[in-house]
């Protein structure tokens, strides 16, 4: 379990494999530096299993349904990454409750400054969009954002400078995929009214 709140932007030292599977390993010293081997991270919103730590850096392997999933097939060395250690019992939850099970990619349609941040719409299939309503919160890249807007294909967040500085999203552009989750509890609800 997740919050949503970045705590290191790392940066992808290595991938090898192909589609049967990956190893990535992320140069991460901080999260590296509290981490144990079978710990879970959250990577770009992607809940992956800490298979090796050493010098600062840490490995995770994902498999084919990972990497069909997600926009983890794409990165390459030398890419900054959200990082996230799992939320730890007694830790303040700031964000929002993320599990890192990526629902859908999503694709950037504009980056539009907005005062001193930015508004971002991103399209995003209905798997997504259903559960998506106007101040309710989404995962994007593992970041707990707030819904600002939403059209027929489409939802927007407003980004304000301090996570445009600590994340990966002040660098998106127009086109560019991002991994979306929606909120788990929109999809409880959605369950337990639909029996």
């Amino acid at each position: 379990m997740f919050t949503g709140i970045i705590r290191e932007l790392g940066r992808i030292a290595a991938v090898d494999g192909g589609a049967a599977g990956v190893r990535l390993t992320v140069e991460a010293a901080g999260t590296a530096a509290q981490a144990a081997t079978g710990d879970s991270v959250s990577i770009d919103g992607v809940c992956l299993t800490a298979v090796r730590i050493a010098d600062g850096s840490i490995a995770f392997d994902a498999v084919p349904e990972t990497l069909e999933r997600t926009t983890l097939a794409r990165l390459s060395a030398g890419d900054h990454v959200n990082i996230e250690p799992a939320l730890r019992a007694g830790e303040p939850l700031g964000g929002h409750y993320v599990q890192g099970h990526v629902d859908a990619v999503g694709r950037v349609r504009s980056v539009e400054p907005e005062g001193e941040g930015v508004r971002i719409w991103i399209d995003a299939p209905d798997d997504v969009l259903r559960y998506c309503v106007e101040k309710g919160s989404v995962g994007v890249h593992g970041v707990s954002l707030t819904v600002a807007a939403l059209d027929g294909a489409a939802f927007a967040v407003a980004l304000i400078p301090h996570t445009l500085e600590v994340t990966t999203l002040g660098a998106l552009e127009p086109g560019d995929e991002v991994n979306l989750e929606a909120d788990v509890l929109a999809k409880y609800v959605e369950r337990l009214v639909g029996r």
